[in-house]
């Protein structure tokens, strides 16, 4: 649920978020509606999906050594850390290695996780960080710490609401990780261009809010995952 203005921590507490923070206020029906929405369909995946999630677990420890699930912490409503849950799909303290950033063709990425990937199954795990709160179907993507510590201040907007699996911006940048495949510096160029592209995605979702907006990008998604093109 949205909190209070006066409740919001500081950073966040600025001209720049006002205006998103006023229109989501006004839609606290909706934004309640998304919540039990959330609970529901997520009890109802999990329930679906633990035998698939027991198999791909199993591929996951006989493909590569080191634990099913990557737990890096992001960053999600009000700038509160938490640590996600995503299936494994690189090796081992693979972001000790390289960037926080994954780009096409990754030495890093495993031979289950290179097909975990490509039909987004790595990201079934976070059905539990839904539960938790700390997420939600449809949201803008967490970021890693480090690059929300260099948001500009508007993009604190987006901390206004729960992370979220899916998002236009995650339809509209399916393939961020081939944008970055010849880029000298991975995160000067995600930061300094991928980031605002996507940014213009999620200010425009939180200022045209609605739960429908919400079903429609996830139906979006689930196209988008068949090969549908929406750039």
């Amino acid at each position: 649920m949205m909190k209070k203005w006066e409740e919001l921590p500081e950073f966040m507490k600025i001209p720049e978020v006002r205006p998103y923070w006023e229109t989501l206020n006004k839609k606290k029906g909706q934004l309640l509606l998304k919540r039990i929405s959330d609970i529901v369909i997520a009890l109802f995946l999990l329930i679906l999906l633990a035998i698939p999630m027991i198999i791909i677990a199993l591929l996951i420890k006989i493909d590569s050594p080191g634990p099913v699930f990557y737990r890096q912490e992001r960053v999600t409503t009000c700038g509160k850390h938490f640590r996600i849950h995503k299936f494994r799909t690189m090796v081992n303290n693979a972001d000790k290695i390289g960037s926080a950033v994954t780009i096409s063709g990754d030495a890093r990425i495993t031979r289950v996780g290179l097909r975990l990937r490509h039909l987004r199954l790595d990201e079934v795990p976070q059905l539990f960080d839904i539960l938790e709160g700390t997420m939600s179907f449809v949201g803008t993507r967490p970021e890693a710490v480090k690059y929300v510590d260099l948001y500009e201040p508007e993009f604190y907007a987006t901390l206004l609401l729960p992370a979220g699996i899916t998002s236009e911006a995650s339809i509209r940048y399916k393939d961020e990780d081939r944008l970055l495949k010849d880029a000298d510096n991975v995160d000067n160029v995600y930061l300094k261009t991928v980031l605002p592209a996507k940014m213009k995605w999620n200010l425009e979702s939180i200022r045209e809010y609605s739960f429908i907006r919400d079903v429609l990008t996830m139906f979006r998604t689930v196209f988008a995952v068949l090969g549908k093109d929406y750039q």
